[in-house]
């Protein structure tokens, strides 16, 4: 299947409470051993590979992102169908480079770049 999710976040008030409860309800194994307590669940956990995290401001809110072959090609094809770019094409230390829009009723979605990270 092309463009397919190939990543989600799960952001709220409190991350560490949170990969807490992901970890205890579904035995993921999270590891948030780095300089933003990043929880990174594996992807042979899930099938998927994730993130949760504590949000700025204690915005909460959960994140799927989808693989494309263009980020700037699909934010811009994203905006003629009445979407709005909400984060540019941005690199991710150790990642894929990312991008993000909202659809016309205002959800984030997220973009990565195909074959990247």
């Amino acid at each position: 299947m092309s463009n397919r999710v190939v990543h989600f976040e799960i952001i709220g008030k409190d991350g560490k409470k949170l990969q807490d409860f992901y970890a205890g309800l579904f035995g993921w194994k999270i590891d948030a051993n780095n300089p933003m307590s990043y929880g990174m669940v594996n992807a042979n956990e899930t099938g998927l590979g994730g993130g949760i995290a504590s949000g700025q401001g204690g915005d909460g809110h959960v994140t799927v992102y989808v693989e494309v072959d263009d980020l700037q090609a699909y934010l811009k094809k994203a905006e003629g169908l009445g979407g709005k770019t909400i984060m540019p094409p941005t690199a991710v230390p150790g990642g894929p480079e990312i991008a993000m829009f909202a659809d016309p009723e205002g959800h984030v979605i997220g973009l990565a770049k195909a074959g990247a990270g």
